[in-house]
């Protein structure tokens, strides 16, 4: 595939089938005119408002057919899209909204307090609710400036990175184009099938999205948030033939009670990144359904390798357009069965990003030779599979020894009373850093950690054992459901010491 748009399918359908189904909202559904009429609206209403094409608008909205029709009015009008998290609050919020200095903030009504007590320095006038552009929404509007050209940006999304700063990928309308060709690729969808679509709109899980309906004949079935007591049933009301996962989502519904749904919910294939070798079959089995994996990064068009060859553990092959290799600390390719830094090339112009935003050290830090350097941890098996190690910043020097958090994490998830796990490296007495574990019990389960850490010493490295041990009630989770470790605390205090 050469570097393409999306308006323009989207605009075609919506005057050739313009009662098709884009999207279902909790049910109610969404048709391509009607989307396409909103989406104007929206743009014609964002040059009313004085936003001119190039400038940034921030969206912290969660899933709604508004938040659809804004995103498309967004983009048809040129204007670049920056995706808010609706969970963030505080200084975190703050430093996006300051970063990206938008031309105009839109926000959920209950999400303007949040706002205005982040401290950034956006401006009241600058700020609207959702409830401010119903009139753009059903305005009779024909938008008749230019599409965006490929190349051009289409939005900044801010990563949530495990340290430092969030820093905001500059994604253009080809790479979201890009990331819906390798949807396809890896869920492999047959005509009338239904997308389960859980993940915010706010994060490129959902945003890859909004590309398959203009490129195959499905349709999303879009959820306003995502419960894993209420999932199967949604899957089944809504006659789902496709889940995505991300972070810990499967383990999640695999440790959620049996239940008839179990097997009879309709769904064939559960696709996307992060599922355990030790639960790949497991998952399979109880639930009757296909596991799909895939490896990416926002910055690389969100989808690198996709797995069709059912390789369990593996993230697969490189999509088309990609070339992937795998690099020691001076550069050089390692053998097969070595790790060392994942390392992508495009083989088609547009597929990677140019550089973060208003960051020119991280862009030269991530993009060397003309490719991205992903900072994870990675090794092809002989037979060319790429396997996905963690992220080299997920990471604790402790004994001389480089400790992987997806490692002890891994072993960890598997004791029977543990819900969810998180390690991170916090300030030793001497030397580096010692390990510390949270651990979140099953409902009705106990946890003694000094039980758990001789449990854990069967299972990793002695240097690999975490010294503290922290029982949680529960973690505070990034979109895609992953732990948000920044906010984990790195005091020690209260915590069961190994070495006591």
């Amino acid at each position: 595939m050469n570097a393409a748009g999306f308006l323009d399918l989207f605009i075609a359908k919506s005057r050739s089938a313009p009662e098709a189904v884009f999207a279902r909202f909790n049910g109610a559904p969404i048709a391509f005119g009607a989307l396409a009429e909103m989406a104007e609206g929206v743009a014609a209403g964002l040059r009313r408002h004085g936003v001119r094409r190039g400038e940034r608008v921030a969206v912290m909205m969660r899933n709604s057919p508004a938040a659809l029709a804004t995103i498309f009015g967004l983009t048809r009008a040129g204007v670049i899209w920056v995706p808010v998290n609706a969970q963030l609050r505080g200084p975190g919020l703050g430093y996006v909204l300051d970063h990206c200095e938008p031309a105009l903030a839109i926000a959920d009504p209950e999400l303007l307090p949040t706002i205005a007590g982040s401290g950034a320095s956006i401006g009241t006038a600058a700020v609207i609710s959702t409830a401010d552009i119903e009139t753009w929404l059903s305005a009779s509007a024909v938008f008749v400036e230019p599409l965006p050209a490929p190349e051009d940006c289409l939005a900044i999304f801010y990563t949530s990175g495990t340290t430092g700063p969030p820093k905001g990928v500059m994604l253009s309308h080809a790479m979201l184009r890009f990331a819906g060709e390798a949807v396809a690729l890896v869920a492999a969808p047959q005509p009338t099938d239904v997308f389960l679509m859980w993940e915010p709109l706010y994060h490129i899980g959902g945003a890859q999205l909004l590309v398959l309906p203009l490129i195959r004949d499905v349709t999303l079935a879009m959820l306003d948030r995502f419960s894993a007591s209420r999932f199967w049933q949604q899957a089944q009301e809504y006659r789902a033939s496709h889940i995505h996962f991300l972070g810990g989502i499967l383990q999640l519904l695999l440790k959620q009670p049996p239940s008839p749904l179990d097997r009879n919910h309709g769904v064939r294939i559960a696709w996307g990144g992060g599922c355990p070798a030790d639960i790949w079959r497991p998952f399979e089995e109880r639930f009757g359904v296909e596991v799909r994996e895939a490896y990416g990064m926002t910055e690389a068009s969100s989808i690198t390798t996709y797995n069709d060859g059912c390789v369990v553990g593996s993230v697969g092959r490189p999509v088309p357009w990609f070339k992937v290799s795998v690099r020691d600390s001076t550069g050089n390719r390692v053998a097969p069965g070595e790790r060392g830094e994942i390392v992508v090339h495009a083989h088609r112009p547009g597929a990677l990003f140019t550089g973060y935003f208003r960051d020119p050290a991280a862009t030269a830090k991530a993009l060397r030779g003309g490719a991205l350097w992903t900072g994870d941890l990675g090794r092809f098996d002989a037979d060319g599979n790429l396997s996905f190690l963690g992220r080299m910043t997920d990471s604790v020097r402790c004994k001389g020894e480089n400790v992987s958090a997806w490692e002890v994490e891994r072993a960890a998830a598997a004791h029977p009373d543990i819900a969810d796990c998180a390690m991170i490296g916090v300030a030793a007495e001497i030397g580096e850093q010692d390990i510390k574990l949270f651990v979140q019990p099953k409902p009705g389960a106990a946890i003694h950690p000094a039980e758990l850490s001789r449990w854990l010493g069967e299972r990793v490295a002695p240097y690999q054992n975490p010294r503290y041990i922290a029982v949680v009630d529960g973690f505070e989770r990034t979109p895609s459901q992953r732990i948000a470790k920044r906010e984990l605390p790195r005091d020690t205090k209260g915590c069961w010491d190994r070495l006591a």
